[in-house]
């Protein structure tokens, strides 16, 4: 008994074959792309400079053929998008419900300066330039590292930065509020 081409039937499109091996390239390329940008490390995500931005396109490019292979037409694509929607829903999901999955996926919080002092291991590892320091401590109206409570390296990429004066000023308004609070009982 010979197999009959069910591909070759019906104008040469295997129907079966041809939307999961969409969906298995695109997951593969899914997958490839977020192992590459977590070895970017965070601060890329966030500070996206003109050649992150040019590397980002020419990488969705650059891997759309993988994902729809030698198939052009809309449908493919199509598919492949569609896929893409399921994959990143299944990832925030994941990212929501689990704490090891959103660790890995998303890192935590490092400290970059604490109590004035650069945190000098953790920038270098973290790749973050003397310049772009400066810039956030800049962006948060103070001048120098020393001025700084706590500086961090958020899981979007930025740096958020707690003064000296923020800290005594919640310190403050933690205080009235207790005095008002007991005023009012």
């Amino acid at each position: 008994m010979e197999f009959i081409e069910y591909s070759v039937i019906l104008m040469g499109m295997n129907l079966m074959a041809f939307p999961t091996d969409i969906v298995i390239r695109t997951t593969a390329v899914y997958l490839f792309l977020i192992i590459g940008l977590l070895l970017f490390g965070k601060k890329e995500l966030s500070q996206l400079s003109i050649t992150d931005l040019v590397f980002i396109l020419l990488i969705s490019n650059s891997v759309q053929n993988a994902m729809v292979g030698s198939d052009s037409s809309l449908e493919g694509g199509l598919i492949a998008a569609s896929f893409l929607f399921v994959l990143n829903f299944i990832f925030r999901r994941l990212n929501f419900k689990f704490k090891f999955f959103r660790k890995i996926l998303e890192g935590e919080p490092i400290v970059l300066i604490y109590e004035g002092k650069l945190m000098e291991k953790n920038i270098s590892k973290q790749q973050i330039t003397h310049e772009e320091i400066m810039s956030a401590i800049r962006e948060h109206g103070l001048k120098t590292p020393e001025d700084v409570n706590l500086g961090m390296l958020e899981i979007d990429g930025s740096i958020s930065i707690i003064s000296y004066y923020d800290e005594k000023k919640t310190q403050f308004l933690r205080k009235r509020k207790q005095k008002f609070t007991k005023k009012v009982e």
